[in-house]
């Protein structure tokens, strides 16, 4: 069960930051802003405290807190993100986390987001794409073994990261797009495959008895009303057109 989550206000400049997503228009600042506080809603209405950073004015990507930490009951793991310009993020979580748990570091030339990060019960599964490589994911494995922590390093060959294709939805269960479908990394789960035309719902949140997900994707919610759980859905319009969804836009624990 989770009981706390931070968070951190979308900057002016949010638009600036790194996307691939041009074909989805212009991402607009008051909507953002609407949507962000409606995702904070959602984690309090689960019970959660959130603590919401102030933005981040130099860093228009910063609003997505996930990739600069991996936070385990026992530890906070600071990543080394793999894009140049969110380095220095790391930076300006390390006194958010530091009141809640200890900490250690990725260094160079490790690089890791914590988009690329799944943990399903004691075992993590690194994603390795363009924004995490082999020297982050072992380093983060190594930590995390101190603590009773096993890991599998999982190559993405599609999309940002590698939560952007597979999500953890309860007990042996992920729901992954198609082309995870056949990954021999993920024998044994139970594979819940999201049609192709709704790719982007593949990134649902866990919290607490309740699937949070992105709106508008009715045979995803289909797939997770198969599961008994209560559903929550969130316009997520302004963070995907920056490559952002549900979990990267806060550290849960």
């Amino acid at each position: 069960m989770f009981s706390q989550a931070i968070v951190r206000t979308p900057c002016k400049d949010f638009a600036k930051g790194i996307t691939t997503a041009s074909e989805l228009g212009a991402a607009e600042y008051e909507l953002m802003l609407t949507q962000h506080a409606a995702y904070v809603q959602a984690l309090r209405d689960r019970g959660l405290t959130v603590d919401v950073l102030d933005p981040e004015e130099a860093f228009p990507d910063a609003h997505f807190v996930e990739d600069v930490a991996v936070v385990v009951p026992e530890v906070a793991a600071i990543t080394n993100p793999g894009a140049a310009s969110r380095n220095a993020e790391t930076a300006k979580i390390t006194d958010a986390l530091s009141k809640y748990r200890k900490l250690e570091y990725i260094t160079a030339p490790g690089t890791l987001e914590g988009g690329d990060v799944l943990l399903v019960g004691k075992h993590f599964f690194i994603g390795l794409s363009d924004r995490t490589n082999k020297e982050g994911a072992s380093q983060l494995g190594a930590i995390m073994e101190k603590y009773g922590y096993t890991w599998t390093a999982v190559p993405v060959p599609e999309g940002l990261h590698f939560k952007c294709s597979v999500n953890w939805v309860g007990g042996k269960t992920l729901l992954v797009t198609e082309d995870f479908a056949q990954c021999p990394e993920l024998e044994g789960y139970e594979l819940l495959i999201v049609d192709k035309a709704e790719d982007y719902a593949s990134n649902v949140l866990l919290i607490n008895d309740t699937f949070i997900m992105p709106a508008g994707f009715p045979k995803t919610r289909a797939l997770l009303e198969t599961l008994g759980k209560d559903i929550v859905e969130l316009n997520m319009s302004e963070t995907r057109k920056m490559d952002g969804a549900l979990t990267c836009l806060s550290l849960r624990f």
